[in-house]
């Protein structure tokens, strides 16, 4: 059941070790608004499904959205998110009963969240993979050598020519597939078809993969493709309950993802979402094309124009313009009491906070600001890899602004 005043709920909110929430105020563009600080969710708290586990970079826990979405929306209601990233507040979303709507400027945020809202079983998956060519001797057309084995290599334009084959006779199996073997192909460990490389949420340039090969004197081994798409597909679903499968298959149905700008989005019916829940690209610490080049070398897409599309501002006047238009369609597709979760984060070693330029842009559009929540929380070793200390003494923050528009549903 929703608090009747998300004041007083987040006010008297306890965090799982006991720590009472902290608040004051904070005064961002000339607006004073609530703060509230606690540990208000941790991936302690709850594991979250295992249908998450896929490789993205810059993206925010299972936690964040589900701690909004049962907070202040009901089941059936619409739940958004304008950046979706890898999916995550979609999927979260699906599994507790609401109606989907996601968008990202990246096509590869769809081939990765959509067909986790229709999981396949695992024989389904195994017969398809049985139906698919190996491909032994075929190459990729540019040299990809520094990351695969040749068989390996052949495998994967087998693959890749088997799905960019199917065209309008894709199916669930073959999206399930597709969104598996993108995420598999490269990454540190043997699960993934490369030799070792970086974390598996980026990939690097070739160069950059023949110094990592020189300075640990390493080839890429044989790696079976179809083995590894089973083995972590089993992983993906190994912990879903049925209810769980159930519930995102309900979703899928009428869920609607969308690949465009999330400043126009003409599709999404005025006034039909209950909650957004988001995080945007921030200023010019992601490279979202440049880091998804292999990606989009296997789904068929061309990376440079994908990072062309994709908001990469690099001053906080250039952000703060872009987000402007973002929260005029946000209030445009939120219905009358309906909220917007912000996540804005700390960037630039916490020397600019975005959520002191959010305020002021969602009252511009019309929107009432509710507050800034600030969760703590402890280092990730994600995190600690890519550099990121907001704060000093091994925690993290993330930060979001909360709006709700007037009016009631």
């Amino acid at each position: 059941m929703r608090p009747t005043s998300l004041d007083d709920y987040l006010e008297e909110f306890i965090a799982a070790d006991g720590t009472p929430t902290c608040r004051d105020e904070a005064t961002c563009g000339g607006v004073t608004v609530p703060r509230y600080t606690n540990e208000f969710w941790t991936a302690r708290q709850r594991q979250a499904s295992s249908i998450h586990e896929v490789s993205y970079r810059a993206c925010f826990k299972p936690q964040l959205p589900r701690f909004f979405v049962e907070l202040l929306t009901d089941p059936g209601d619409r739940v958004y998110d304008p950046f979706s990233g890898r999916g995550t507040t979609a999927v979260e979303a699906a599994l507790l009963g609401r109606r989907v709507v996601a968008n990202d400027a990246n096509p590869l945020s769809g081939i990765l969240a959509r067909p986790r809202l229709s999981p396949p079983d695992l024989d389904e998956v195994r017969a398809r993979l049985e139906e698919i060519p190996r491909g032994t001797g075929l190459c990729a057309g540019t040299d990809l050598s520094m990351f695969y084995h040749p068989e390996t290599e052949g495998e994967l334009v087998a693959l890749r020519a088997y799905l960019i084959g199917r065209g309008d006779e894709e199916d669930d199996i073959d999206r399930w597939i597709r969104m598996v073997a993108t995420t598999r192909l490269t990454g540190h460990s043997k699960g993934f078809f490369s030799v070792y490389t970086l974390p598996p949420n980026q990939a690097v340039s070739p160069e950059s993969q023949r110094r990592i090969n020189k300075k640990r004197g390493q080839v890429p081994e044989y790696r079976d493709t179809h083995a590894l798409i089973l083995r972590k597909s089993r992983r993906l679903l190994g912990r879903m309950s049925e209810d769980d499968r159930a519930a995102l298959r309900r979703a899928g149905e009428d869920a609607l993802f969308f690949t465009g700008d999330a400043a126009s989005t003409p599709r999404i019916p005025s006034e039909s979402v209950a909650l957004t829940v988001t995080s945007p690209p921030f200023l010019d610490i992601v490279q979202y094309a440049r880091d998804n080049w292999l990606r989009c070398w296997f789904n068929g897409l061309d990376a440079a124009a994908i990072g062309e599309g994709i908001t990469m501002a690099r001053t906080v006047e250039e952000w703060t313009e872009t987000m402007g238009r973002v929260f005029a369609e946000l209030f445009r597709v939120t219905r009358p009491g309906g909220r917007v979760a912000f996540e804005v984060g700390e960037v630039r070693n916490g020397s600019v906070s975005l959520d002191e330029h959010v305020v002021p842009l969602g009252v511009t559009a019309g929107f009432l600001p509710e507050g800034v929540m600030v969760n703590t929380q402890v280092f990730t070793k994600t995190s600690n890899i890519w550099g990121i200390r907001n704060n000093r003494g091994g925690t993290n923050t993330n930060r979001i602004v909360l709006f709700r528009k007037p009016g009631h549903c």
